[in-house]
Order: C-alpha cells, then structure tokens, then sequence
C-alpha cells in the first residue's frame, strides 16, 4: 500500500507560481512512477507529468513543458510540482497518484497505470 497527499493548492494571478507537494507514504520500494494529473471544469482528467522513482527520468504534456518542473525530495518522500507562468487555462484540480512496478505495465502517460491517489488539491488562476 501506498499513501498520497498533496497540499499547496490554492488561487494566484495569472503570471503567478505555485508549489503543488505529494507526500508519499507506505511501501514506496514498490512505485515505479509518480504522476500529476488535473482535472478542470467540465474537462477529462489529463496527464501533466510524471516522474520515474528510480531514475528520476521526467515527461511533461506539451501544454507545460517548460512552465512546470516535476522533483523529488528523497528525504522527505516528497514530490514537488513547481508551476510558474500559470495561465487561466491551468484552473483545475490537481492529483498526485503513484503507480507501482508491474509485471505488464503501461504507459505512465496514462491515469489508468496509476494504482493510488490522493484527494486533490485545487488550482484557481485568475485574470
């Protein structure tokens, strides 16, 4: 089993940065990906970006790359979402979810390879 929950959320002018925090718990030998997913209103839920636990290999969706930075805190267990140049179109509710090392895997582009995730913290960005 593994815990996640993030914390960070909140509202910013456009232009404006925040840092979304996944704190993870439980048998973190057994992740092999943590991932950012959003959903925004009335939207799917979306790939952001994920982060190979052991590697440290990154992959961001197009819409943020080069805007928002995935990185881990060894010490803590910690995964970070820094997020600058935040745009209205980033509104949206923000998930920290793990997936764990399989046999048959699957894309860690896609929410479906991810096993845990946390309850969401909201991102508001205004005019």
């Amino acid at each position: 089993q593994v815990q996640v929950v993030e914390s960070g959320g909140g509202l910013v002018q456009t232009g404006g940065s925040l840092r979304l925090a996944c704190a993870v718990s439980g048998s973190t030998f057994s992740i092999k990906y943590m991932g950012w997913f959003r959903q925004g209103p009335g939207k799917e839920r979306e790939f952001v970006s994920t982060f190979t636990w052991s590697s440290g290999s990154t992959y961001y969706a197009d819409s943020v790359k080069g805007r928002f930075t995935i990185s881990r805190d060894n010490a803590k267990n910690t995964v970070y979402l820094q997020m600058n140049s935040l745009e209205p179109e980033d509104t949206a509710v923000y998930y920290c979810a793990a997936a764990v090392n399989r046999f048959f895997g699957g894309s860690a582009l896609s929410a479906s390879r991810y096993d845990y995730w946390g309850q969401g913290t909201q991102v508001t960005v205004t005019l």
